[in-house]
């Protein structure tokens, strides 16, 4: 054999080979085909092309490898058993930046299946490997390599520690600084995987001098950056007050009150949670908000969307009212409780229901002015009804049920308490007798129109036990009128006087 014979036998090996990768990674973006590829064994014949000598088809090998692993855990699972991840880490150190960005993506497509899968990448070795990749002079392989780690971090605090040891997070910060928005996007989001698990690992990103740089990048134009700068500042600042308060000292107010009108529905609901955990912490952190107008923001917020974008804004405001009566009157004052009864009413997730419920129980369990806030919305018969309603889940009966003893505990507003009378059952009942037992002794006004409004006629059909909360309340508002109107408003009493018609010897 010539040597152009021999070369050309070779030329053909090589174009065989660069066009089973490239028809493989091609069949591998098609979710029909992920089956056939893997019953064919596809994994343990890219596996030597890895090495190959082509640089090209080592590059493409991986990108093909990266798209199966990506597709389900199973395939995931039998790049680690194919001994493939130790070949890919070593690459990655060695081989040009093509390479290093299909490399980095097979591991981030591993990774990202389970704790399991991410732990086998940590036990090969590559944490060290992508972090010096953190370093390299093109943007496109430090992008991979932060995708990659964030992948892993985000399962759970022991590999959000290991990602942190093996010195990610000063890097990432750097990367954040850099000018690609795609890197700066992706930096963000790994700083928010590896701070969302212990304040400690939280406080190693504040360390690092993370926190003034996310600031900075609130009102960056692009949407998806915001989405995961401001998802990354609500992952420190949800841990502790401290680093709350070091959230709030980057003067992150009022700029990201303005996310709260922005035309991304993420960029809203980031913005919202980012406020909802650092209003939860303290009243001081609450005051702030209210004082830089973020209850108002955040309701209007509220009112211009729907489902779960509504949802941290919900429960900021909850959270705000929780702390003391001042800041429960912000709310009402800011029009929060028509809000939330709108919430409540028209949205169909049990959840969203249930935050509303809890945060109109949190307004309205302080004074009876605030009470009286919540009741004239009419919201209480909603709150029964959602309570008593069998398909309502469990969480949502326990919100309500909660709510409505918080409001009625302090309601002295009685026109709002009397449509209960008719519906609720006795666990509620008790609460609201026992408000009408306590403000009609004092209130001459409202004893009248509670006997014309045929409240007190209801009361008398009331079977309570003998010697209960609920019977003392029932005696107490009997006492309040003379008992010849108690008894005309008993049950029975038409028939006894008709009765007594009847037997009545007229006097001739």
């Amino acid at each position: 054999m010539s040597q152009r014979q021999v070369l050309q036998v070779f030329e053909q090996y090589q174009k065989a080979r660069t066009q089973f990768v490239q028809t493989v990674a091609e069949l591998a973006t098609r979710p029909q085909n992920i089956e056939t590829l893997q019953n064919a064994g596809v994994m343990s014949l890219l596996r030597p092309l890895l090495l190959d000598v082509v640089p090209t088809i080592q590059q493409t090998a991986a990108l093909a490898l990266g798209r199966l692993a990506n597709y389900n855990d199973d395939l995931a699972e039998a790049v680690v058993k194919g001994d493939i991840l130790p070949q890919l880490v070593y690459s990655l150190a060695e081989q040009n930046r093509f390479y290093k960005k299909a490399a980095a993506f097979v591991l981030r497509a591993v990774g990202k299946h389970s704790p399991q899968l991410a732990q086998a990448i940590v036990d090969c070795g590559a944490l060290d490997t992508l972090v010096i990749c953190l370093e390299d002079f093109d943007p496109g392989v430090k992008e991979a390599a932060a995708w990659a780690l964030g992948y892993i971090a985000r399962h759970n605090a022991e590999l959000s520690q290991a990602v942190v040891d093996a010195g990610a997070v000063p890097l990432l910060v750097l990367c954040i600084q850099e000018p690609e928005i795609a890197l700066k996007r992706i930096a963000a989001s790994a700083l928010s995987d590896i701070s969302k698990h212990s304040p400690e690992l939280a406080q190693t990103v504040v360390d690092a001098g993370a926190i003034a740089h996310l600031a900075q990048m609130i009102l960056n134009p692009d949407a998806k950056l915001k989405r995961q700068v401001l998802s990354a500042l609500s992952q420190i600042a949800k841990h502790s007050v401290d680093l709350a308060e070091m959230g709030v000292e980057a003067e992150i107010f009022p700029v990201v009150l303005t996310c709260l009108k922005d035309s991304d529905e993420y960029v809203k609901k980031n913005a919202a949670t980012l406020i909802r955990e650092i209003a939860k912490h303290t009243p001081e952190l609450s005051q702030l908000i209210v004082n830089a107008g973020g209850v108002a923001a955040v309701i209007d917020c509220i009112g211009n969307c729907k489902g779960n974008v509504r949802l941290p804004g919900i429960m900021m405001l909850g959270y705000v009212a929780a702390h003391s009566e001042n800041l429960a009157m912000a709310v009402i004052i800011s029009k929060g409780v028509p809000q939330l009864s709108i919430c409540l009413s028209e949205e169909r997730e049990d959840h969203i229901k249930a935050a509303a419920a809890w945060a109109l129980g949190q307004i309205g369990r302080h004074t009876p002015e605030h009470a009286r806030a919540v009741a004239v919305t009419n919201v209480l018969p909603l709150l029964l009804s959602l309570y008593m309603e069998t398909e309502s889940s469990e969480d949502l009966q326990v919100k309500t049920k909660k709510a409505l003893k918080n409001i009625l505990q302090k309601c002295t507003y009685l026109p709002a308490l009397e449509p209960l009378l008719h519906d609720a059952p006795p666990n509620i009942l008790k609460h609201v007798v026992g408000q009408f037992s306590k403000v009609l002794p004092h209130d001459s006004k409202a004893r009248r129109l509670f006997v014309t409004s045929g409240g007190l006629k209801k009361v008398q059909e009331i079977k309570a036990e003998p010697g209960s909360l609920l019977q003392e309340y029932i005696n107490t508002i009997n006492n309040c009128y003379p008992e010849e109107i108690v008894r005309y408003y008993s049950p029975g009493y038409s028939d006894a006087l008709l009765e007594r018609v009847e037997n009545y010897q007229p006097v001739l």
